[in-house]
C-alpha cells in the first residue's frame, strides 16, 4: 500500500498517512492522460476566428465590366477570392470546440498522474494549509521550507481566498480547491502540494 509523510507549515514532518493502492499505487497511462489534456485544452479555446466570404465582404455588387467584348477574362464582382481584397474560400468560421470525454476516462488520466506524482516524490502531503495574510511573501517563505521556488500547485479542500492572493503573484505558483483538480494543471506543475483533507477526498471521489 502506498505511504505519504505529513508535513506540517514548517516543512517538518509530523506523520505517516496510507494511500488506497487503486488511486496512487497503479500503473500510469499516458494515451488516456493524453487524451484528457487535449480536450481540455480543447475546451478552453474561444473559437471566435471568423473569415468574410465573397457575399459578406463590403461592395462588389456590380459586375466590373461586361461579360463580352472587352478582351478581358469574365468576371462577376471585384469581391471574388481570386481578386485581392476578396472574400475567403471556406476560411475559418467561428465554432464551439468543447467535447468531453468520459467519466470513466478523466478519473483514470488523474489516478495516472497522482500515482506518477507519488511515485516520483512530487506530491507532498500538508496537514494543513493556512496563511495569516494574503501577502506574497508568505506564500514564498512557505514553498522555500520546502525547497520549492517555482513550479508549484497548491491544493486545498476548500476555496480559500487568502492563499488564492498570496500566491497570484508568484510566477509558475497556482492555488486550487480539490473540486477544480484536473490533469493538465498536476502535469503543468512539477511539485504538488495537498492537504491530508483534500487527499482525502480525492480518495473518496477516485476509489
Amino acid at each position: 500500500m502506498p505511504k505519504a509523510t505529513v508535513y506540517n507549515l514548517a516543512g517538518e514532518p509530523v506523520g505517516e498517512m496510507e494511500l488506497k493502492e487503486e488511486v496512487f499505487g497503479i500503473e500510469p497511462n499516458p494515451y488516456v492522460v493524453h487524451e484528457v489534456v487535449v480536450m481540455h485544452l480543447a475546451n478552453r479555446r474561444r473559437g471566435t476566428h471568423s473569415t468574410k466570404t465573397r457575399g459578406e465582404v463590403r461592395g462588389g455588387g456590380r459586375k466590373p465590366w461586361r461579360q463580352k467584348g472587352t478582351g478581358r477574362a469574365r468576371h462577376g464582382s471585384i469581391r471574388s477570392p481570386i481578386w485581392r481584397k476578396g472574400g475567403i474560400v471556406f476560411g475559418p468560421k467561428p465554432r464551439d470546440y468543447d467535447y468531453t470525454v468520459p467519466k470513466k476516462v478523466r478519473r483514470l488520466a488523474l489516478k495516472s498522474v497522482l500515482s506518477d506524482k507519488l511515485r516520483a516524490g512530487n506530491l507532498v502531503v500538508l496537514d494543513e494549509l493556512r496563511l495569516e495574510a494574503p501577502k506574497t511573501k508568505l506564500a514564498k517563505e512557505l514553498l522555500s521550507r520546502f525547497g520549492v521556488e517555482t513550479g508549484a500547485l497548491l491544493v486545498g479542500a476548500e476555496p480559500d481566498p487568502v492563499v488564492k492572493l498570496a500566491t497570484a503573484n508568484l510566477e509558475g505558483v497556482k492555488f486550487l480547491p480539490v473540486n477544480n483538480l484536473n490533469v493538465y494543471d498536476l502535469l503543468r506543475y512539477p511539485k504538488v502540494f495537498i492537504t491530508r483533507e483534500a487527499l482525502a477526498r480525492v480518495e473518496e471521489v477516485l476509489g
